[in-house]
């Protein structure tokens, strides 16, 4: 049995920032109940007994939002105190926690601190970029030096972090100012995520929207930069690239949109409710409920839906393509479905294909180095 992966939404798409792009709120309009409410200590117990108990050598929860922290920290020591509880298999059990900053204090970074946790804060660049995506809630306000704040209060308390960036296309124009504002910061652990566009909608007709021209410029000159550091022997951590160099290596990448079709994720709403998918919470794409259903009854609506094999429908432009093998044709909520090439192929395919065209040899060159023990040389 594969490890399990939980994502859980305890405060439901409820948050205390407004950000222009957010596809959460995007999926929110497009079902039957847009929030949930806060999950109940009832419906955690639930979710940790069920996905504990069945767990073989490892598992991991994740927590987001919305804004988990609106939950508040004795949830999250409930969450502890259940895992512990029901560790009746002695699993190992990872702990990750994305969060938009605006809320942590000394006692939520002590709290990461002791349990392990691996947070994940939400930054979009330099101040000015970051401010003109992501307002606060009450008053539409900056937030950036309250969520620089908040990192530097998870390095006081020496918490692990790290920094995810949402690519728009205002960040990519600005890379390289972005990339040493970061090292500035000494914000070593990044990662950056493809802005989506709206469900439903014709992609790159939003302010923010990303273009595949803009998004391949932006991951030739981050590469460019990241190697620079590499050869220096002064690395910032990049969840792409690493996950490129392992697939070159023979490796499985652990990014699902990495491996060129979806994983089996549980993704758990406040009220209990399964989704395969973060990008995928919507009333069609229902497995269950953990309040009410056993995993093996949500496994099952998993295969009738036939959420996984939908993913690994790719068109044959992606599957003849010389990148296909490293690509894996990205996430399939960027994916667009074309009948004539007989299935899915991702908007951002010109930047990706400009991409590996600029930067597979380097790639395939690092693999290489690691394998006969000379990274960095």
């Amino acid at each position: 049995m594969p490890p399990l992966s939980v994502m859980i939404k305890p405060s439901s798409g409820n948050c205390n920032m407004q950000c222009d792009y957010c596809f959460y709120c995007d999926e929110m309009k497009n079902r039957s109940r847009e929030t949930y409410g806060f999950m109940t200590e009832n419906t955690l117990k639930n979710v940790i007994r069920r996905t504990m108990l069945r767990a073989e050598g490892h598992i991991s929860y994740a927590f987001q939002g919305g804004e988990p922290t609106l939950r508040g920290l004795d949830f999250f020591r409930k969450v502890m105190e259940y895992q512990r509880k029901y560790n009746r298999n002695n699993v190992h059990v990872s702990n990750a926690f994305q969060t938009n900053g605006y809320a942590l204090d000394d006692a939520w970074c002590g709290f990461f601190h002791e349990n392990d946790f691996l947070v994940g804060v939400s930054v979009d660049g330099t101040r000015d970029i970051h401010d003109s995506l992501r307002h606060a809630k009450a008053d539409g306000g900056p937030t950036f030096d309250r969520v620089a704040e908040a990192v530097r209060l998870l390095e006081k308390h020496q918490a692990d972090y790290n920094i995810l960036t949402v690519v728009t296309g205002r960040t990519a124009g600005r890379i390289r100012e972005i990339y040493r504002f970061y090292d500035s910061m000494g914000w070593k652990y990044q990662q950056y995520i493809e802005c989506l566009d709206p469900l439903g909608k014709e992609w790159g007709k939003e302010p923010y929207s990303l273009t595949p021209e803009a998004f391949g410029q932006f991951m030739v000159e981050l590469f460019g930069l990241w190697y620079e550091d590499l050869k220096r022997g002064k690395v910032p951590y990049n969840r792409k690239f690493e996950n490129y160099v392992s697939i070159l290596m023979g490796r499985i990448p652990e990014a699902c949109e990495q491996r060129g079709i979806c994983g089996m994720q549980m993704v758990v709403e406040a009220d209990g409710s399964v989704y395969p998918c973060d990008f995928y919470v919507m009333d069609r794409y229902r497995l269950g409920n953990f309040n009410t259903d056993r995993l093996d009854d949500i496994d099952a609506r998993r295969r009738e839906i036939m959420f996984v094999e939908e993913s690994g429908k790719i068109s044959r432009v992606c599957r003849d393509c010389g990148y296909y093998r490293v690509c894996r044709g990205g996430c399939q909520r960027s994916r667009i479905y074309y009948p004539d090439e007989g299935g899915y192929r991702s908007y951002f395919c010109r930047g990706y294909r400009s991409f590996f065209g600029e930067c597979l040899g380097t790639l395939k060159e690092i693999a290489d180095r690691l394998e006969r023990g000379q990274a960095g040389k």
